[in-house]
């Protein structure tokens, strides 16, 4: 206990040394702080555990006996103060105790206690850190030590939005380094969840309110007295922000969740979350009230927030600050309101305006929303409330005001639930003028929508109005993110998904006039050959689980129709016809080997049923592969040498003329070059000749009876 308060004030002295001569920044001041708290807190670990095990109380140290402790607030993020508590979570893996863990469970609460007496006792040499265990889960009734299983549960159970921002700093700081990752990666889907989540915005600024009330911090700022914490413009209205931001859209961004508070400023400012003056703003004054905070507790090592409440005492913070104090007070003054402006509009909801006057009508259409599913929680009615004259402000200047609402009424109507979507909204009010003119305009989109609000994440995840990207990008994108899904079924719909929020793009682009029809096309065109490209590969690894590789040298998807020729519309069917080549090999090599003609037709309809089953995120597409050889009569999948013959001396002239528009899409690369060089052999030999001439008059001829006027 000693040592560990000798080597405290050390590390203050040398550190604060540094600190105050400015040989050190803000990150290695509070570094060297965290580095001094990890070692404490490690030590502390090491020695007790050890302990227990030479009282025959626990089986090995191995691993500090399977105890984690995790490092929160600033000692997670690596941002100690001089005088900062830390925040610790302690738990033990309790499936290494089978059957004795409750003697394990109160051994681990003794080395908890003790760990921190060790460290928060005052002594003669003064106390190392204060230890805070109340972030635990339900810290009022819960022991001090918990198992991971019991802690997974209240997450899932009964977590809240200010839990989820606290584990954004959390790391392992001591023991079991592999439990306590495991713990981490199983709190991952509560932390950070899968869809953009406004909600959050709603929670951090009643957290913020009820702090500020409960504190006694509201009303105009004044610099004696000001809780540089707490208070208006404070440091946690800078973390607040940022934690908030990360919340949002952590769950679809990894590279959002950094525990720190600059770093995170910074990675928000990269993706677009927050315009980087914003971010270069916030992070200046971070430094800077750290900065301030620090002088503040080296005064007498008190763990203070508070500016001084005397002339005086400002005056001294001035000089420890290397300023006038009518230069500091200047200065702090305009830092605080610089950070109240650029945070407040970012919590504070909507402005509440008075609605303008309805026609009978219209009221009766509205009055009915509040009945609608989603609209029946407390909450989703508090933010609907607070949008609605915004919401029928807007209807009234559309064009077609009286159509809109109705159609409004219909997407409201179809909304399964209100409280996301309406926060969204709340965050984002110029998102109302795009649902009215969706709802208005595109009815299609508007119940696509209805089902699927989440598509909305990508119009402010901030590339949706960037170029678009092309069917190779796409592609890419797509295989990326199912990479890391191993369950077949939720790869599918990952796939569903993923195509929502691309097919919404180019609805809304389309809609809004920025793209014209034929570039709206080749998108839709991309975006169903990149399904195609990425999802045959899934497919096939699923097939060959039960069945074995493919027989012989595989089999391509080729795109025949529009989606041939790279025009699509929003609902398209996708043609497509697959040819394989078994090589002369009969059958797989698999746990249920299938002959070679019959595994390919099977792989097909394996395809077509993964592009058109039903799903949770809906379904792909309608597949039509009647342009195969033989149409519905003849077999879903063609064998290379079959298509040969069948379009040298089978096929009708208007087959010859669908190959115009087949590309391979997917498969073998061998057997795709092959398959190519076949149809421009077969467009050669069939091209000319007075059949030709002949078939193609009829053709247009019927095509002219059946549409009066395109031939003329």
């Amino acid at each position: 206990a000693r040592d560990l308060r000798r080597a405290k004030r050390r590390v203050a002295l040398w550190t604060g040394l540094c600190d105050l001569g400015g040989v050190w920044d803000l990150e290695a001041v509070t570094g060297a702080l965290t580095d001094l708290a990890d070692a404490c807190v490690a030590v502390c670990v090491e020695r007790l555990v050890e302990d227990e095990v030479r009282r025959g109380k626990l089986p090995d140290a191995i691993g500090a006996g399977g105890m984690v402790v995790l490092a929160m607030g600033k000692m997670g993020a690596g941002e100690l103060n001089y005088s900062s508590d830390i925040d610790l979570i302690c738990l033990y893996d309790e499936g290494r105790y089978p059957g004795s863990e409750a003697e394990a469970r109160a051994c681990f609460v003794r080395v908890v206690r003790r760990i921190t007496a060790l460290l928060s006792d005052i002594t003669a040499e003064g106390y190392v850190f204060r230890v805070d265990l109340r972030l635990r889960p339900d810290a009022s009734v819960t022991p001090v030590c918990l198992s991971m299983a019991a802690a997974e549960a209240y997450y899932e159970a009964e977590g809240r939005t200010w839990e989820r921002a606290a584990f954004i700093k959390a790391r392992v700081c001591a023991g079991d380094a592999v439990a306590g990752a495991r713990f981490l990666k199983g709190l991952v889907p509560f932390v950070w969840r899968k869809h953009l989540d406004f909600a959050a915005i709603q929670d951090a600024h009643d957290m913020r309110l009820r702090i500020r009330a409960h504190r006694g911090l509201k009303g105009a700022v004044a610099v004696e007295g000001h809780d540089l914490k707490l208070g208006r413009g404070g440091i946690r209205e800078i973390e607040f922000f940022t934690q908030t931001r990360q919340l949002i859209a952590g769950g679809r961004d990894v590279e959002l969740r950094l525990p720190g508070t600059l770093p995170g400023l910074r990675a928000l400012a990269a993706k677009g979350w927050i315009p980087p003056e914003v971010a270069e703003a916030l992070a200046a004054a971070y430094r800077a009230h750290r900065a301030l905070e620090h002088r503040l507790q080296m005064v007498l090592d008190e763990q203070t927030h508070r500016l001084p409440v005397t002339a005086e005492g400002i005056a001294r913070v001035a000089a420890l600050s290397g300023l006038t104090e009518a230069a500091f007070r200047a200065d702090l003054l305009q830092r605080l309101s610089d950070v109240a402006v650029l945070t407040e509009g970012f919590f504070t909801p909507v402005a509440t305006e008075a609605a303008p006057d309805l026609s009978d009508r219209a009221r009766g259409i509205v009055e009915r929303w509040w009945r609608f599913p989603a609209l029946r929680s407390e909450r989703a009615q508090a933010i609907f409330r607070r949008l609605l004259p915004v919401i029928l402000h807007k209807l009234t200047a559309a064009t077609h005001g009286d159509e809109a609402l109705l159609a409004l009424d219909g997407f409201l109507g179809g909304l399964p639930s209100g409280v996301q979507i309406f926060s969204l909204f709340d965050a984002n009010p110029a998102l109302i003028d795009l649902i009215i003119d969706i709802a208005a305009t595109s009815p299609g989109l508007a119940r696509h929508l209805a089902r699927h609000a989440r598509v909305l994440d990508a119009v402010i995840g901030g590339s949706f109005f960037a170029p678009w990207p092309g069917a190779v990008a796409l592609t890419e994108d797509l295989v990326a993110r199912l990479a890391g899904i191993q369950d077949y079924e939720r790869a599918l719909d990952a796939a569903r998904a993923w195509r929502g929020e691309w097919h919404f793009r180019v609805g809304v682009h389309h809609l809004r006039g920025l793209v014209n029809g034929h570039e709206a096309g080749a998108q839709y065109a991309d975006l169903a050959q990149a399904v195609v490209m990425a999802l045959w590969p899934v497919v096939g690894r699923a097939f060959a689980v039960r069945h074995g590789p493919p027989p012989g040298r595989g089999a391509v998807v080729v795109a025949m129709g529009s989606l041939g020729a790279g025009r699509l519309t929003a609902g398209s069917d996708l043609d497509l016809i697959v040819i394989y080549d078994a090589a002369g090999v009969a059958a797989s090599e698999g746990v249920k080997p299938l002959a070679a003609q019959t595994y390919y037709a099977r792989l097909t309809q394996s395809l077509v049923t993964a592009l058109t089953v039903p799903m949770a995120e809906g379904r792909l597409y309608e597949v039509d592969m009647r342009l195969r050889p033989s149409g519905r009569q003849g077999p879903v999948a063609t064998s290379v040498q079959s298509f040969r013959a069948y379009q040298m001396d089978e096929a009708w002239t208007w087959e010859h003329l669908a190959l115009t528009r087949a590309r391979v899409l997917a498969g073998d690369t061998g057997l795709a070059a092959e398959v190519e060089a076949l149809r421009l052999a077969v467009l050669v030999a069939k091209s000319s000749g007075p059949t030709v001439v002949r078939d193609v008059a009829d053709m247009r001829a019927r095509l002219a009876e059946a549409r009066p006027g395109l031939g003329a």
